[in-house]
């Protein structure tokens, strides 16, 4: 079956770095397109950054020029690296294999705060 699984959440301070990871079992991973999401408090799921297939990213504005997608077919993982963290990125992050059915992970926490 289809897994996606989440690492590499935390407290981190403003201005500070994290990677998040997801690894994928159960499908194909290097013919799907993957994405980002998260969700803050209050707030609705959000697209956060997606990469095609074919390795073509796309960014949400708060975050283009801070955060990087990234995928290595060879570990079926999906990463994102989070720079120049602020207190508004906080919120759980989730991986999303996109297509239909989709498929997400269980999220992974990002606090951001001094």
């Amino acid at each position: 079956q289809v897994q996606l699984v989440e690492s590499g959440g935390g407290l981190v301070q403003p201005g500070g770095s994290l990677r998040l990871s997801c690894a994928a079992s159960g499908f194909v991973f290097s013919l799907y397109g993957m994405s980002w999401y998260r969700q803050a408090p209050g707030k609705e799921r959000e697209l956060v950054a997606y990469i095609t297939s074919g390795r073509s990213t796309n960014y949400a504005d708060d975050v283009k020029g801070r955060f990087t997608i990234s995928r290595d077919n060879a570990k079926n993982t999906v990463y994102l690296q989070m720079n120049s963290l602020k207190p508004e990125d906080t919120a759980v992050y989730y991986c999303r294999r996109n297509g239909r059915p989709d498929f997400w992970g269980q999220g992974t926490q990002v606090t951001v705060s001094p």
